[in-house]
C-alpha cells in the first residue's frame, strides 16, 4: 500500500498541488504584511513607541530563548515561503504556456489570464522593490542609516523624493496582488463560487485598500512633514 509519504511528492508534483501551496505561501504573506503594516503606523505615536516596537521584535521569547532567535525563525520561514511562492508560480506559468494552444474564447478565461500577468509581473516588481527595501532600511545602504532607530531612518529614508515615489509605485502593486491574489488563493481552495462571488471581491478590495493606504501613509506623512 503507498504510504502518505509515497504520496507527497506525487501530490507536490500536481498542478493542483503546486497551486495550493502557493495559495498557503500567499496566505502566509498576507498575514505578514498585515502586521508589518500595523507596525509602522507605529511611527505616527512617536520615536519612543515605534522603536520599542523593535525592540519587541528582538526580545521576543526572551528568556526562553537567545534575543533575535524567534525574529530569524519568522524570517527564516518567510524566506522558505518567498522561495516556494516564487519558484512554483514560475513553474506554473511554464505550464500554462506549454499548454495553451488555441486562443481564448470565454470571458471568464481571458479574465483570469489578465489576473494572471498582473499577478505575475506585479510579484516581480514587488520582490525587486523587497530587495531594495530590505537593503535601505535593513541592511542600512542610505547615508543616515542609523541601526536600531526606526523612526530616525524612517524620517531620513523618505526625505527622499524619489524614494517616496517608488515606495507609493510598489504598493501600488501591491494592491493589484493582494486583490488578484485573493480571488485566486479562493478560487484554489474551493470557495470561489458565483453567490460568494460579490463578498470576495469586497474582501480583496478592503484588504488590498487597508494594506497598501496603511504603508503608504508612512511616506506620505513624511513627504509632507507630518513626521519629522
Amino acid at each position: 500500500m503507498t504510504t502518505t509519504i509515497e504520496r507527497a511528492p506525487r501530490i507536490y508534483e500536481t498542478s493542483i498541488g503546486k497551486k495550493i501551496l502557493v495559495a498557503v505561501t500567499g496566505l502566509v504573506f498576507l498575514g505578514f504584511v498585515f502586521a508589518h503594516m500595523v507596525g509602522n503606523l507605529k511611527i505616527f505615536l512617536g520615536p519612543t513607541q515605534v522603536n520599542k516596537y523593535g525592540e519587541f521584535l528582538r526580545d521576543m521569547g526572551e528568556p526562553i530563548f537567545p534575543r533575535s532567535f524567534l525574529l530569524w525563525g519568522l524570517r527564516l520561514v518567510l524566506f522558505v515561503c518567498l522561495v516556494l511562492h516564487v519558484s512554483l508560480t514560475i513553474q506554473l506559468a511554464r505550464r500554462s504556456r506549454a499548454s495553451r494552444t488555441t486562443r481564448y474564447v470565454h470571458t471568464d478565461v481571458v479574465q483570469a489570464s489578465y489576473a494572471s500577468r498582473t499577478m505575475r509581473w506585479g510579484g516581480l516588481a514587488i520582490f525587486l522593490f523587497l530587495i531594495f527595501h530590505l537593503a535601505d532600511f535593513t541592511w542600512g545602504i542610505h547615508p543616515h542609516y542609523v541601526r536600531g532607530d526606526i523612526y530616525a531612518n524612517t524620517v531620513s529614508g523618505f526625505e527622499r523624493p524619489a524614494v517616496v515615489i517608488l515606495y507609493l509605485m510598489a504598493m501600488g502593486a501591491l494592491a493589484l496582488h493582494i486583490y488578484h491574489g485573493t480571488w485566486s488563493t479562493c478560487q484554489t481552495l474551493g470557495i470561489k463560487r458565483a453567490r460568494w462571488d460579490p463578498v470576495i471581491r469586497r474582501t480583496a478590495t478592503a484588504l488590498a485598500v487597508i494594506i497598501a493606504g496603511g504603508f503608504s501613509a508612512v511616506p506620505l506623512a513624511v513627504a509632507f512633514g507630518l513626521v519629522r
